[in-house]
């Protein structure tokens, strides 16, 4: 599976930016995919994934992030609202075969592959 995530750039605050992770490979609708970011000087850190049909979301994304697929489209997109500051990052999506539980994925060495990143830049 190869992962090409798209998407990022330059928004101010309280904006929307929707981030895209395309895959190629069959079966993809069976995979786990997670999004990931990393903030300079910072650790990469969970920020939702989706299963075949269930998302999870860290803390600070909830109610403003949303994770969605089109399986047709072998695509997974991660629609941000209300931009802050503090979700500058790059951001990385991640795939898996889906075989446990939502809560495995939250960790990135759960995941066997991964796009190059996207940069999100969030003014103030």
């Amino acid at each position: 599976v190869q992962l090409q995530a798209s998407g990022g750039g330059l928004v101010q605050a309280g904006g929307y930016l929707r981030l895209s992770c395309a895959a190629s490979g069959r079966a993809f609708s069976s995979y786990v995919v997670g999004w990931f970011r990393q903030a300079p000087g910072k650790e990469r850190e969970f920020v939702g994934s989706i299963m075949p049909s269930v998302s999870s979301y860290t803390d600070s994304v909830k109610g403003r992030f949303t994770i969605s697929r089109d399986n047709a489209k072998n695509t997974v997109y991660l629609s941000m609202n209300s931009l802050k500051p503090e979700d500058t990052a790059v951001y990385y999506c991640a795939a898996a075969r889906a075989v446990y539980s939502a809560s495995y994925y939250y960790a990135a060495s759960r995941y066997d592959y991964w796009g190059q990143g996207t940069k999100v830049t969030v003014s103030s």
